[in-house]
């Protein structure tokens, strides 16, 4: 039987702690406010207060990672606290709950991919739907037809009178002979298959259709000021598209199949049913939106970093966080990645010309090696994320 308990914190006190580990539990905001701080907090972000019914430490929580803020009472607080294992009960309990934290979460996702594009590349994409446009012209000249013809289909469907339309109209007439695009119009196939280099969703498309991978890979990201940024590489079990799905906006992002892929598709009719009757994927959504938050969280930390060599390093540790690699305390841990040294860099939203200065300086470094395949071998993993963690404590000095 569900027995949540009751926390009280006196005004001032601590809630939670930016760093701290072993966290299996987080609080609803019963009455009272709450202020959180960042260690890097970014220049000119307002100060952030919650209040009743309000959640605080679910991220930490239900990712299993450190403390991403720190949390300090108002005025005298009061909290329910939930432990990690009672979430599959609260959900079944108590729907609504659940649904609001993903909700929350879908929304802070959303404010955070703007906030990482303004401080990765101090600008943010654009919101209408000439961005659409803006990204199949950006694949369309690194040469990758299939990727292009998608996203200018979406631009002339979503904005048929633009001020682009006419090129859009020509250049898709162009690719049509040399694309392997597929579904440019959702319909009710429950799997798709997508071949490698193909568009599954642009950004600023419209559209409510969440994916869960069965087999590949999917590239998650945006176009900004001519350069792509890479936000994350999933694998077969993630999901994606969730945002638009729950809050009704234009996509966030762009997806595209890294390898030839086989998606799931869950549209807003079967997504209804799936929460009345499948609390484990709400437990899973929850899981895995906690998960995206904490990366982005260290990514805004890893924007910071003024070293191009400094801010790729500390990515590819950040990458060894996300893959939950267990490391050994003595002795050395090794990863081989699926990882290119440009993947990392696009990760970081390095221009070409940072990547050209910057590559074969990361390349050197002792704490990387690369296969045959040009992929990234990390021989210690320890060490590393170490190094990492320096280069992050010497730039808040």
């Amino acid at each position: 039987m569900l027995q949540l308990s009751f926390v009280n914190f006196r005004q001032g006190s601590y809630i939670v702690v930016e760093g701290k580990t072993q966290n299996d539990i987080f609080y609803i905001i019963q009455c009272g406010n709450v202020s959180i701080h960042h260690e890097n907090q970014i220049p000119g972000q307002p100060q952030e207060v919650l209040g009743p019914g309000d959640f605080l430490g679910v991220i930490p929580c239900m990712s299993n990672h450190p403390q991403i803020e720190t949390a300090v009472a108002m005025s005298d607080v009061v909290c329910i606290s939930v432990r990690r294992d009672q979430y599959p009960e609260l959900i079944e309990r108590n729907t609504p709950v659940a649904m609001k934290i993903i909700r929350t979460f879908a929304n802070r996702m959303r404010q955070m991919n703007d906030t990482l594009m303004q401080a990765t590349l101090k600008n943010s994409a654009s919101q209408t739907t000439e961005q659409i446009f803006r990204v199949a012209d950006y694949y369309d000249k690194m040469n990758q037809p299939s990727i292009a013809i998608f996203a200018y289909y979406q631009y002339i469907k979503a904005n048929p009178h633009g001020l682009n339309v006419p090129k859009a109209r020509e250049r898709f007439t162009a690719l049509r002979s040399k694309s392997r695009a597929v579904y440019f119009e959702s319909n009710q196939d429950l799997l798709r298959v997508y071949p490698k280099d193909t568009m599954i969703m642009s950004e600023n498309q419209g559209g409510q259709d969440m994916f869960i991978i069965q087999d590949g890979r999917v590239k998650i990201s945006k176009i900004v000021d001519g350069t792509e940024v890479t936000l994350a590489i999933l694998k077969k079990g993630d999901m994606f598209g969730e945002m638009a799905l729950l809050e009704n906006k234009p996509r966030s992002a762009s997806a595209i199949a890294e390898d030839d892929c086989r998606l799931m598709t869950v549209n807003r009719s079967n997504f209804d049913q799936m929460v009345a009757t499948q609390p484990q994927l709400i437990a899973r959504l929850t899981t895995m939106l906690a998960e995206r938050l904490y990366i982005m969280q260290r990514q805004l930390a890893n924007s910071q970093l003024k070293d191009t060599t400094e801010k790729m390093i500390d990515m590819l540790s950040l990458q060894i966080e996300k893959a939950k690699i267990p490391i050994e305390p003595k002795g050395k841990t090794p990863y081989q990645t699926d990882l290119t040294p440009k993947d990392i860099a696009a990760m970081c939203g390095l221009t070409q010309n940072e990547q050209n200065l910057t590559l074969h300086k990361f390349m050197m470094d002792p704490h990387v090696r690369l296969t045959g395949e040009n992929k990234i071998l990390v021989p210690d993993c320890l060490e590393l994320i170490k190094q990492a963690a320096f280069y992050r404590k010497a730039h808040q000095k």
